[in-house]
């Protein structure tokens, strides 16, 4: 496969000027990392003379509006990721590569065929298969630590669906098939790349995990209905001595914006930190666009973190504008960083280690509750708690 990029270039550079037609409905999509297959389906669709696509993974719909076909070629944009799919077409055929272009050398061959609607294998209801079905205590083993974590697994037939909840946030859709008595999960969500399988042994799970380009790691699972998330409240919290937060950041704009303005006095605020990379972040971001217009008038401000994947200005602002634009974010969101330096700035804080942390602040400018993660909508009913702890919070404050 190190051929690859050199024959897509080619690919590119031989097509004509004239443009292309591109077989609209649904294609299958496979990346290729570690020696493994990472399937995917997405749809495209013409609109006019705009073509678009969505990228469909579990429950989700990822709508992609920036979609360029130009002579025997293609470019998806991906969402408000800094992502994109360049990949030459040929007839019902893509071959190109998956660009995270704010990482270095971070390009994965990828294909795509059209008119195939499955992951792994074509989905049979009526399979009979082992059932993995169920709630799981999951330990994940990587090389200095485990991460305990919540597995949720439900199957009908061949085909599965499932997420895992860590103390950090969770892996949002998951979906893939059972094949040969082996669990298949993948996930694309527009950044992230993950593949799960595992064997099953009684009501104990074993398999192993890729992430991305280069990591992998072993794990397991063991059924257990009484299984429950696992405790993320105490990853984060303020320093010994120490009750509230300051900080100044600018805005997208360049203007600085503080926590201790006239306009957050007397007020309860809600401080998301986020990254317009981090998709369990964007899930946050969309229950607070929703949540945020119906309570403000109650004397509610939020205010949003922004650590970007460069230090650069321009390119940070850049993203976490698009990020506002897509989701129509309607409160303020700051440029802090980087979310490797994301600790250093806020120094009252002990450490910010997952991507998003949410702080409650009261009326009394004091710190008091800070959650890191989010569970999001893949989570089920775990989200509907996840909002109503929150309601509840806020609820709390505002007395």
């Amino acid at each position: 496969m190190r051929y690859l990029p050199v024959l897509f270039l080619l690919l590119m550079a031989c097509s004509g000027a004239e443009k292309t037609e591109v077989h609209t409905g649904t294609w299958r999509g496979m990346l290729e990392l570690q020696g493994q297959e990472l399937p995917f389906t997405f749809d495209l669709e013409k609109k006019e003379d705009q073509y678009v696509a969505w990228i469909i993974n579990g429950k989700e719909r990822l709508y992609l509006d920036e979609v360029l076909v130009t002579a025997d070629s293609i470019t998806l944009n991906v969402h408000i990721f800094d992502a994109v799919f360049k990949a030459a077409i040929n007839g019902s055929e893509m071959n190109g590569l998956f660009i995270i272009q704010y990482a270095d050398n971070y390009r994965i061959p990828f294909r795509a065929t059209h008119g195939k609607d499955y992951r792994f294998a074509p989905t049979d209801t009526m399979a009979s298969v082992v059932d993995f079905s169920g709630k799981y205590a999951v330990q994940f083993f990587n090389e200095n630590n485990t991460v305990d974590a919540l597995g949720i697994i439900t199957q009908k037939g061949n085909y599965a669906e499932g997420t895992f909840l860590t103390p950090t946030g969770d892996y949002r859709y998951l979906e893939g098939n059972v094949l040969n008595d082996t669990l298949w999960l993948s996930g694309f969500d527009g950044n992230h790349l993950y593949i799960f399988n595992a064997v099953k042994s009684n009501d104990t799970l074993s398999g192993i995990h890729w992430l991305g380009k280069s990591r992998n790691r072993k794990w397991t699972g063991v059924k257990d209905d009484q299984a429950k998330p696992p405790v993320s409240e105490s990853l984060t919290y303020l320093k010994e001595g120490l009750t509230t937060l300051e900080f100044t950041f600018p805005d997208v704009e360049g203007k600085s914006v503080s926590l201790q303005d006239e306009r957050f006095k007397n007020k309860v605020v809600v401080v998301q930190i986020l990254g317009s990379w981090c998709p369990n972040c964007m899930d946050e971001t969309r229950f607070l666009t929703e949540w945020y217009p119906k309570n403000k008038d109650r004397g509610i401000e939020i205010i949003g973190l922004a650590y970007e994947q460069k230090a650069d200005f321009n390119y940070a602002s850049g993203r976490v504008k698009k990020m506002k634009e897509k989701l129509n974010v309607p409160y303020d969101i700051l440029i802090a960083g980087t979310n490797a330096n994301a600790s250093e700035t806020l120094p009252a804080l002990n450490r910010v280690i997952a991507f998003p942390t949410t702080i409650f602040v009261g009326k009394d400018g004091q710190v008091k509750h800070i959650h890191a993660g989010f569970s999001g909508p893949g989570t089920g009913v775990y989200y509907e708690q996840q909002k109503e702890r929150f309601n509840e919070m806020v609820n709390q404050l505002l007395k």
